[in-house]
């Protein structure tokens, strides 16, 4: 049995998203770019950041990374279980995460990434949390800096379930 605590509410997410958005186009103008979105949790993030931007020059993928499983902590061990299907040679980059956490899946997909030899590749975080980080990563655009707690809501998940809520919960374990 767990309880629900909400950390951040669908109003603040809102107004969150269209700051990155615009801070994102700001630094891309003119210049076409290439948004990949982290399956499953990123997929609400993505859909709302997207749809606040003004440009045209816009590609958009995909990429499903497994390191979690059903439990609340990282395997450690990551697996794309579903690769991207754009070319990326030359182009700019952007990786749309959830949530970096250890940073082991981030830092694997900046370094498998970097195989396709973009122009540049940056990532965009929904969220940093630092309390279980075990790789230093730079991430460029970060939505909240969270110090802990295990997260629901807007994408993310607890063994599949909670992703639909509008707001980021933390799940309190009774």
């Amino acid at each position: 049995m767990e309880e629900l605590k909400e950390v951040i509410s669908p109003k603040e997410l809102r107004r969150k998203v269209k700051d990155l958005a615009k801070t994102i186009e700001k630094d891309y103008a003119g210049k076409p770019l290439v948004l990949i979105g982290t399956l499953k949790g990123a997929f609400i993030f993505m859909a709302d950041l997207v749809r606040n931007f003004k440009r045209k020059d816009l590609e958009i993928d995909f990429v499903r990374v497994k390191s979690y499983g059903s439990s609340d902590s990282s395997s450690g061990e990551i697996v794309i279980t579903k690769d991207i299907e754009l070319a990326l040679e030359g182009k700019e980059v952007i990786i749309v995460e959830d949530i970096v956490d250890t940073g082991l899946t981030i830092d694997f997909l900046l370094k498998h990434f970097s195989l396709h030899k973009p122009k540049s590749i940056k990532v965009c975080a929904l969220i940093d949390k630092k309390e279980r980080r075990k790789v230093d990563i730079k991430l460029d655009y970060v939505g909240f800096v969270l110090e802990k707690g295990f997260l629901v809501g807007y994408g993310l998940d607890y063994a599949e379930k909670y992703r639909h809520l509008p707001g980021i919960y933390e799940v309190i374990k009774k």
